[in-house]
């Protein structure tokens, strides 16, 4: 950060140059705010002239004493004769060779091309400076107000869809920093988001035990910009230094020993160096050995290049950089360190777009979608970005469109030679590869491609891992295969250009239309190796090929297989080996040929169900080898199987038209019999019979029979039985739901082993049977009035939709229940006893007892008006849409705390605008209550990393957290008292008394309004802060920056009405450890992502992608509470201790008085 201290100091960092009538009280002074709170030094004339001093010359002395000058371009701006003499010193500043100024406008609410032409307000202003002023000022007026319309900088259109000027504020700050960082140093080139690698870079440089350092990349992606921007840095520290650009070309046109003359004569200073011999002679050997040298080998393509060079004979203290697109060259060239040359992230890949197709640091608003796509394309490469910038400056939208449907069709010529040149250098085997992961399996699982590219290739997994050195294809240490999006229409492009006019004598066919025309015209296909016909509609019949036929919906003809039976593999590369999985998933195939029997590997036969088109009518002759079978779907009324069969385990017969229970083989394991005709169900003992699972859901089942005793999951839902059906005793789940019922019993065996029933929807009154075993029991939707019996052990209860309306819930040690669901019910009063003994006398009926309730769902219960003496560490409380409940309280006993940490606890209480204000300080209290017990268990898993690992990829899970919502529009300030009329404050953080390790564990609450949020079910929130250590915010660089996102997803969609509501939330992710911070600064979003079907949201602020609208809610007001935990506590580490805060403001600039104004 730069900093009135440094090296390279002035007394004024900062010129900031605005019209006072314009923007004097709104965007200039955020802005001006915002520049101090990083420790800048501005120049700002209200507060920097001394009493006394004139005008025009303390501008001109704050102009001369800074490093930089910000002018904000306000639509008065030129009618001011003081803001055009500052620009006019400026910019005389800015032209100066030998003056390093920088010059940063902000065109706020007016075209760049008015201030460039001197048109709109601007041409006025000037005409009236043209009849009062000298000529020759007015003419420098001119010039210089002209020549800054040519910078770039940021254009504020203002408006209903453009950002926010508190995130205009915060790029402006940031760019700052770096330019005048990047300035008391360097004469870098501008190349946005190049500091952070060059810091790394410069620190590699340092290490002495580094001499070779390799940058490896893929073409385009910034090796020479990178590495030149540090040359020029530190070369001047070594005694000789050289930068050798495009080595490998050189060498190709030139021959390996010009290129090392080249090179030695620069270092030594000695003109025409001629060495013929492989080797370097000791003369030459011992002068460079003294010398400590810095050199650059760019783009190094062999290995034996870098010892050619002499590179092991260069003095002690000497540095070599090697940039290359091959990891291997590197490797094999003895790097000490190796450094993958990164792409740039979405903030500066859409800066660096703009500074070429608007030559702004930020897209125009109506461009931005369309900006979006073209970086998404090119995915942080910069050459590629500056060549699509570049292309569409000054043109239409209409055009930019245009240019985006051609993105995916044609490569840019100027891209695709660059990257093209990665390819040079590959083996055949690599080739075909790469050419065949462009055109058929990118974004496919890894092991996947690996197994079907090795029937084809030997060494094809070594291939891949080649290919991704050599930057052709993404890090391959993940689940998926990925490539470049260019790099694949390079790929693709390749393929066409084998035969433009021809698709049939292509080598990959992968484009439905191509498919079409080469089958649909039996073209002779001479070099096809690979053809894909996934969505080739109109096709019909495909020639005796094997390969992708699946989700094909017009296939009608299947190639005879009789010739696999004798075909060796090896000899039949469009086999797989084993060919064991046949998938004719929604293929329009009535027959399948009996020659499928000679597929003796065959293990899956997959016919998937589709409703609208099942011609198959007859039950395939299958081989000994399968199992499984799925005909779902289809026309098949008869089965016919072998039943002596010891392989196949599972059969789906789901939607097919039987009317008889069909005849299995004793080693099926799975029978699905879902939506058939079939009407009773009579299964006798057999002890050698394997049936685990049978499905007749939706079926017309009205009697049931079963005594299987190998038979553990029964699923009858939807059936139109009456009476309870006969189950073996050894069944553990049981689906009854949606049947007609009405008296749980078992009139034959005992239901001993039974864990599971469903039976929501029946007309069951009462259950009449007490199982010590059963965990889950489903009652929603049942004409019940009182609770039931409660077996000891059953967990999770649901009771949704029911006619109950009292209950009284004992919680204690003796019973298991951990999930009661009444939503929907007609419930008015539920109140808990919690009692922490055993009980001496049984509870009586209709009382439920528990020790561990962490789940109560009660959501839409309109006539619920009393929750009382809740369990107070519940981990899911919903109550969304009690539109009458009035009173809630939580027990004060501390019966139990969390067992479980790693999920999200929610307190929910959306649209219960009835609760008085005592239930809602209870809320409150009972959410500050949980966070600080978490606040604890949090700060000790501190150093834990929240990622999963999916296959090859680590994927970065939800870290825990908590929310609590609630209607109202005030904040406690009790709870918090640091709070801000805003969306973002600064608070300080109380000195750490002991001398021990400490976290800080920061919770928030916001308040919204949610009149025009669809539902709770979608949103984000997220808290962007920084830290700042004590004494380190004057500019001496003492902070660090944080990103928090709690993100909510949960299926219930609230009725609408909602209106403002109160936020309080923490999470794990916000436990840092207290490096000696004195301050904290915060700003807060709320992000709501719908669907893009739903209903247009009539908000000011959204965006669409991938299909989805992000929408933001603005947040009216904040605060902030910070819990203080000693890392050595055992016990209760958390201490309530308050932070330390500032005073924060309104936007009408009166102080925070606790109450949220102008609220409609």
């Amino acid at each position: 950060m730069a900093s009135s201290s440094s090296p390279c100091s002035m007394k004024h960092q900062v010129f900031l140059s605005f019209r006072g009538e314009d923007t004097r009280f709104n965007f200039a002074a955020h802005l001006l705010k915002a520049l101090k709170d990083t420790g800048l030094n501005v120049f700002f004339d209200e507060h920097t002239l001394e009493i006394g001093e004139e005008l025009l010359p303390a501008l001109s002395r704050g102009i001369a004493a800074s490093n930089l000058s910000i002018i904000v371009l306000s639509k008065d701006y030129a009618s001011s004769n003081s803001c055009l003499g500052e620009l006019s010193d400026i910019m005389d500043r800015k032209r100066n060779p030998t003056d390093k100024h920088i010059v940063l406008p902000i065109f706020y609410h007016v075209d760049p091309s008015d201030v460039r032409n001197i048109g709109g307000t601007f041409k006025t202003s000037f005409k009236e400076h043209g009849s009062k002023r000298p000529v020759e000022d007015v003419k420098r007026w001119k010039a210089a107000f002209a020549e800054i319309g040519t910078l770039k900088g940021w254009h504020i259109e203002g408006g209903k869809f453009d950002r926010s000027e508190t995130e205009y504020i915060k790029d402006v700050v940031e760019y700052v920093l770096k330019k005048l960082n990047s300035n008391c140093k360097s004469v870098s080139e501008e190349f946005v988001g190049i500091d952070d690698q060059k810091r790394k870079l410069l620190a590699l440089i340092e290490q002495a035990d580094i001499r070779v350092i390799g940058l490896w990349g893929m073409a385009g992606i910034g090796k020479t910009t990178l590495v030149d921007v540090v040359y020029k840095e530190v070369s001047p520290t070594f005694e000789s230094h050289w930068f050798l650009q495009n080595v490998s070309e050189k060498i190709k046109n030139k021959g390996n020993e010009f290129v090392r003359n080249e090179l030695l004569s620069k270092l030594l200073n000695e003109q025409e160096i001629r060495i013929d011999t492989p080797s370097i002679g000791h003369a030459y050997q011992d002068r460079l050995n003294n010398k400590k040298v810095l050199v650059v080998l760019d783009d190094v393509s062999n290995p034996d290049q870098l010892d050619f060079m002499g590179v092991k004979h260069f003095g002690p203290g000497s540095k070599i950089i090697v940039t290359s697109r091959d990891r291997q060259v590197l490797k094999n060239g003895r790097a000490n360190h190796i450094h993958e040359v990164e792409k740039l992230n979405e903030k500066n890949y859409l800066q660096l777009f703009s500074t070429f197709a608007f030559k702004w640091l930020n897209p125009s608003v109506d461009f931005r979608d369309l900006s979006c796509k073209f970086v998404e394309y090119a995915r942080g490469n910069p050459l590629a970005l500056k060549v699509l910038g570049s292309k569409l400056y000054t043109k239409s939208r209409k055009e930019w469109e245009g240019e985006v449907d051609n993105l995916k069709q044609y490569a840019e010529p100027e891209i695709s030679q660059v990257l093209k040149s990665n390819l040079d250098g590959l083996r055949e085997l690599e080739k075909n590869i790469f050419l065949d992961i462009a055109c058929f399996f990118k974004g496919e699982k890894m092991d996947l491609v690996e197994k079907i590219l090795s029937n084809y290739y030997t060494g094809a997994v070594c291939g891949i891992r080649n290919l991704a050195d050599k930057c052709l294809l993404d890090s391959i240490d993940c689940y998926f295969i990925s490539m470049h999006d260019m790099l694949e229409e390079i790929g693709k492009d390749i393929v066409r250009q084998e035969c433009k006019e021809d698709p049939a004598k292509r080598s990959r066919l992968w484009f439905p239309q191509d498919v079409d025309q080469v089958l649909r015209y039996n073209k002779d296909l001479v070099n096809l190796r690979v053809f894909d016909i996934s969505f080739s509609k109109k096709l019909r019949k495909i020639p005796n090929l094997l390969g992708a036929i699946k989700w094909c919906e017009s296939l009608l003809e299947l190639p005879c297989l009789n010739h696999l039976a004798s075909l060796r593999q090896d000899k039949f590369p469009q086999v797989p080996n084993p060919f064991c999985d046949l998938n004719l998933s929604r293929t329009g195939i009535e027959e399948v040929p009996d020659s499928i029997e000679h597929l003796r590997k065959l293990q899956e036969f997959l016919r998937e169900r589709d409703l609208n088109h099942c011609p198959m009518i007859k039950f395939p002759r299958i081989p000994r080898s399968l199992i499984k079978i799925n005909l779902s779907g289809t026309q098949i009324d008869e089965v016919s199987l072998p039943l002596d069969s010891r392989s196949l385990r599972e059969l789906d017969l789901s939607y097919c038209p039987m009317v008889k229970f069909p005849e299995i083989p004793r080693s099926l394991t799975k029978l699905n019999l879902s939506g058939t005709q079939i009407e009773e169900v009579s299964l006798p003992f057999d002890s050698l019979c394997n049936l685990v699972i049978l499905k007749m859901k939706g079926s017309r089942v009205k009697n049931a029979s079963i005594k299987l005793e190998s038979l553990r999951k029964l699923n009858l839902c939807g059936c139109p039985m009456v009476e309870f059906p006969e189950i073996p005793i050894s069944l553990v789940w049981l689906n009854l739901s949606g049947t007609l019922i009405k008296e749980v019993y078992s009139p034959f065996q005992p239901l001993g082993y039974l864990e599971d029933i469903y039976l929501s929807g029946t007309r069951v009154k009462g259950v009449l049977i007490n199982l010590e075993s059963l965990w889950y029991l489903n009652l929603s939707h049942c004409p019940i009035k009182e609770f039931p019996e409660i077996p000891r052990n059953l967990r999770d209860l649901h009771l949704s939709g029911t006619l109950i309306e009292e209950a009284t819930l004992t919680l204690n040690s003796s019973s298991s229940l951990r999930y009661l669901d009444m939503s929907g019910s007609s419930i008015q009063k539920l109140q808990c006893n919690i009692s922490g003994e055993f009980p001496t006398v049984d509870v009586p009926s209709p009382s439920l007892r528990s020790k561990t309730l962490s789940y109560m769902c009660m959501n839409r219960c309109k006539s619920l008006k009393l929750l009382s003496e809740l369990p107070p560490y519940m981990e899911y409380l919903g109550v969304n849409d009690c539109t009458s409940l009035e009173k809630l309280s939580f027990a004060d006993k501390n019966l139990y705390r969390f067992d479980y940490l790693d999920d999200m606890f929610c307190m929910l209480f959306c649209n219960c605008f009835n609760l008085n204000q005592e239930s809602i300080d209870n809320i409150e209290a009972n959410a500050m209550l949980k966070i600080g017990f978490l606040a604890e268990k949090w700060a000790a898993r501190y150093d834990w990393t929240w990622e999963a690992r999916y296959g090859r990829e680590y994927v970065r899970l939800k870290a825990p957290s908590l929310i609590c919502y609630f209607p109202g529009n005030k904040i406690s300030a009790n709870k918090f008292k640091c709070q801000s009329m805003n969306s973002s404050l600064s608070l300080n953080i109380a000195q750490n008394g002991g001398s021990g390790r400490r976290f800080l564990v920061f919770s928030f609450c916001l308040v919204a309004d949610l009149t025009h949020c669809h539902h709770f079910g979608g949103l984000e929130y997220i808290c962007k802060y920084q830290l700042t250590a004590a004494g380190g915010g004057n500019g001496g660089g003492g902070y660090e920056k944080f990103r928090s996102e709690i993100i909510f997803l949960e299926d219930y969609v609230s009725e609408k009405s909602m209106g403002y509501h109160v936020f309080i939330l923490s999470s794990m992710d916000m436990v840092k450890e207290d490096k000696n911070y004195g301050e904290a600064s915060f700003e807060f979003y709320i992000k709501s992502i719908l669907h893009d079907e739903e209903e247009d949201y009539e908000g000011e602020d959204y965006h669409v992608e991938y299909g989805f609208k992000e929408t933001y809610i603005k947040v009216e007001r904040c605060g902030v509470h910070v819990f203080y935990v000693d890392a050595n506590s055992d016990t209760d580490a958390t201490k309530n201790g308050l932070a330390g805060s500032k005073r924060s403001f309104s936007h009408d600039g009166e102080e925070g008085d606790g109450v949220l104004k102008r609220l409609k």
